[in-house]
């Protein structure tokens, strides 16, 4: 390596939280125009990494999943001391993560208290918790006496070129009207609204739009519900193109890019659609709206805002799910069709 010194930042672990410490990077750029900044990150979100123009470099995690593994990240944090890291930004609230840049004898080490990391991190915020998620990364790069930036947009980058051979790759025309349901969510299925509900939605896009393409996006773990609402779509089935568990996070964030619209549920893939500043209307159910909102320059959010929400469960602690079930398709539908109005079809 060069003598140049560097900036090194630990990535979360969920996708849309990756996608939402973007503005972080962009603040930290611009403190430090002549200094690169490292991220360490997890295997499942360097795609998302990639996309990040103020990432120079991308290491991958080798450490397995809820293991300490102190060996490992002792020899790791050896080839991350070569590096000459200045500082390093400790986006994971876990004690172990706080460990590698320490073990590494990096100088300066910002993050929130978290796991009590006291020594560990040394310039040390502490959350209000009233902070939305793209705040709560951004203002580690203040002091922990300054107050909490604006929050701004997070910002992807996906090339045009790249996008349309996705597409024809996966037998999407290019000259036909693209719109993305992401109907699933790994974290639970207390955040997932109805198939059904996304089925009979289908049929609505598709009755409105001429030619439209309906595609289905998710993991290997969402092909049943997908499959779900495919069948609930009745007439309009035809026009839904399945791709859950086909795609990589490459090529789902270069489908997303192209998008008229987006509907999805609190996922990594609606932050990802907010990011390439895509129209979207996101569903809440379990989780909060104003926590982890779409930032993109056309946005709605669906909350029917009950009592009992957001519990932040994975499933339902009540048993009726009522945040979601009762969240109507005409109401998603009201929000939606404006969006294609104005959007326009090609």
């Amino acid at each position: 390596m060069s003598g140049k010194v560097r900036t090194l930042v630990i990535s979360p672990n969920w996708i849309g939280d990756a996608v939402m410490a973007q503005p972080l990077l962009s603040m930290l750029k611009q403190q430090h125009p002549e200094r690169p900044i490292d991220v360490l990150a997890p295997p499942q979100v360097v795609p998302v990494w990639r996309r990040i123009r103020e990432a120079d470099d991308i290491l991958v995690t080798p450490f397995r999943h809820r293991a300490l593994q102190l060996g490992e990240r002792l020899k790791y944090a050896r080839i991350l001391k070569s590096r000459g890291y200045g500082d390093a930004y400790v986006l994971p609230n876990t004690l172990k993560y706080a460990l590698i840049p320490w073990l590494a004898r990096i100088p300066r080490r910002v993050g929130y208290k978290g796991e009590m990391r006291y020594g560990m991190i040394n310039v040390m915020h502490h959350d209000d918790e009233s902070r939305s998620m793209v705040p709560f990364y951004s203002a580690l790069a203040r002091e922990p006496e300054l107050p909490t930036p604006q929050p701004v947009r997070p910002f992807l980058v996906v090339g045009g070129e790249e996008s349309d051979d996705v597409r024809t790759r996966l037998g999407l025309a290019l000259d036909r009207p693209l719109v993305v349901f992401a109907p699933g969510a790994e974290f639970g299925i207390a955040k997932r609204w109805p198939p059904a509900h996304y089925g009979a939605l289908a049929a609505r896009v598709a009755a409105a739009v001429p030619g439209v393409q309906i595609a289905l996006l998710g993991s290997p773990n969402d092909r049943e519900t997908c499959e779900q609402v495919r069948a609930a779509a009745g007439s309009a089935a035809g026009g839904i193109v399945d791709l859950s568990g086909q795609t990589s996070l490459d090529d789902a964030i270069a489908l997303i890019a192209q998008a008229c619209a987006v509907v999805s549920n609190d996922s990594g893939l609606l932050h990802i659609a907010s990011a390439l500043n895509r129209p979207v209307v996101a569903l809440y159910g379990s989780t909060d709206p104003d926590y982890a909102p779409p930032l993109s320059d056309m946005s709605r959010t669906v909350s029917l805002r009950l009592a009992c929400s957001p519990c932040r469960k994975r499933e339902c602690p009540l048993g009726h799910h009522d945040c979601m079930n009762k969240m109507s398709v005409d109401l998603v539908w009201s929000e939606l069709a404006p969006i294609l109005e104005k959007v326009g079809q090609r």
